[in-house]
């Protein structure tokens, strides 16, 4: 095993997949908190016309999927909690799809690469993409710190955090502009049509095995690395794709953590915790959450 990294592919490989897991498993963890999962996975979608129409007008792919999955994710954060937001999340889905099918028709040179953006190339990515992804998610963890304690105040008590004088909307408008980003990151490891699955996978696997919120946030970020990792070296075994491996493995570990986990049914994910008062109470009294 010790010679694939003879090859400079694996090593930025692997650079790669350290990246992009630190910041899906630390995004993914609120997202699932938030119960906006599917709102994450719109956004993955989103990035496919934006990828194959800046491939038609000869722009890198990457920079047309960021920018597209940036103004949908603007778009869902101000939509807030307005009734009927899933039904146009989902409209926005689908035409996206049909949108970055027409760019292909238009293009069918670009067909190639369009295969890389759905379900990703990670055994393909330059050191100058780890780069650029690295600084990428050095941005991101920052913004992500930053509003950590008001966007989980706003995830557990939106009305009550609106009326202690939280910007419920700003937060949420801002993480999803950070769920962008990560997106179009992991996009690079999986695709945009298999992101949900190392954004989510381990994030709700985490869900279900920890209580307090930076315990999960370490389980979350500790296990899409290690589920990346371990993708890799059996991709390079096997040479089955890694995207492939990845969504296996995490689909592994859900299920396995419906075994061995140790919370109460009130814990699963999208109700809320036992122990959210005390929670709560430690946030308005401006500790730290545990």
């Amino acid at each position: 095993m010790a010679t694939m990294f003879d090859y400079e592919f694996m090593r930025n490989a692997f650079y790669a997949c350290t990246v992009v897991g630190i910041v899906a498993g630390a995004v993914g963890y609120f997202l699932v908190l938030r119960g906006q999962t599917f709102a994450g996975h719109a956004l993955t979608h989103v990035g496919f016309p934006g990828a194959t129409g800046a491939g038609l007008i000869g722009l890198s792919p990457f920079f047309g999927l960021t920018v597209f999955t940036v103004i949908a994710g603007i778009g869902i954060g101000l939509l807030g909690e307005r009734a009927h937001r899933d039904v146009a999340i989902g409209i926005v889905l689908t035409s996206s799809l049909g949108l970055g099918l027409l760019f292909l028709h238009f293009y069918t040179a670009f067909a190639g690469q369009a295969a890389n953006v759905l379900f990703g190339n990670v055994l393909g990515i330059s050191l100058r993409t780890v780069i650029i992804l690295a600084v990428l998610a050095v941005g991101i963890l920052v913004v992500l710190v930053v509003i950590a304690r008001p966007l989980l105040f706003a995830s557990l008590q939106p009305e009550l955090a609106e009326a202690r004088g939280v910007p419920v909307t700003m937060v949420s408008t801002l993480f999803m502009v950070l769920v962008a980003f990560a997106t179009a990151e992991a996009a690079q490891i999986v695709g945009v049509l298999l992101v949900f699955a190392l954004m989510v996978a381990p994030a709700a696997t985490a869900f279900r095995l920890t209580r307090g919120v930076f315990a999960g946030m370490l389980v979350s970020v500790a296990l899409a690395i290690a589920i990346a990792w371990i993708s890799l070296a059996l991709a390079y075994r096997t040479d089955w794709p890694t995207s492939f491996w990845i969504t296996a493995l995490g689909a592994a570990a859900y299920l396995a953590s419906g075994y061995v986990g140790r919370l109460p049914a009130s814990r699963r994910m999208g109700q809320p915790a036992a122990d959210e008062p005390r929670m709560m109470e430690t946030l308005e009294d401006g500790a730290e959450p545990r």
